[in-house]
């Protein structure tokens, strides 16, 4: 453990109970505005209008993680042939102006509405509104100090998001993660929040 296990463990406790009062009352605004999205998606691009995909979660716990769809419908098709055009060390993909993202997909990502569905991860009980952001590869590839970031759920929102967003390599993320799990406490997460809170408003994205 990063930090002593009962601290840890009495954070999490509450950090879960702040989570679900937190969304709840997030929700009045938010159920609206995901019909809204869902509506232009349907209009614009047709279904599927949510994307989901195995996420690697608290203790390597795979489960299905929410997105609003941005991608075209053969997006993971199309991966293996601009594969040449990533620009981050395996196993990160990102292509900068990735063809594969839609008109609103776009509009989406640029303002992290994308990543609204998330909410229901977290009451679900798969995240947290702040923390490591889960990884679509499997703890199989991880290197052993890699694992050091499964030891909480991983969150919506995280300390790298607000120090090199998606530019920094997978290791570099983790010594973030690492960082953050050291120094967890409801200030940090808060300043966390507001930090993404402020990025998303300058339209930055996550």
């Amino acid at each position: 453990m990063t930090v002593p296990m009962r601290r840890q463990v009495r954070y999490l406790r509450v950090k879960r109970v702040v989570d679900v009062v937190v969304v709840l009352a997030l929700m009045p605004v938010a159920l609206p505005l995901i019909g809204v999205i869902a509506v232009a998606i349907l209009v614009t691009t047709g279904r599927p209008v949510f994307f989901s995909q195995l996420r690697t979660g608290r203790d390597g716990e795979r489960f299905k993680m929410f997105k609003f769809s941005s991608m075209v419908k053969n997006a993971e098709a199309l991966k293996a042939e601009l594969a040449h055009l990533n620009v981050l060390p395996a196993p990160d993909f990102k292509i900068p102006n990735d063809p594969r993202v839609t008109r609103i997909g776009k509009i989406l990502r640029k303002t992290s509405l994308d990543e609204l569905p998330q909410l229901f991860n977290v009451l679900r009980g798969d995240m947290t509104l702040v923390g490591p952001r889960p990884t679509s590869f499997a703890p199989s590839t991880y290197s052993r100090w890699h694992t050091a970031r499964l030891e909480v759920p991983p969150g919506i929102t995280g300390l790298w998001q607000l120090n090199g967003r998606g530019e920094i390599s997978f290791d570099e993320r983790l010594r973030l993660d690492i960082d953050y799990i050291n120094r967890m406490s409801p200030s940090l997460d808060l300043k966390i929040m507001v930090g993404t809170a402020v990025s998303v408003f300058k339209r930055k994205g996550l």
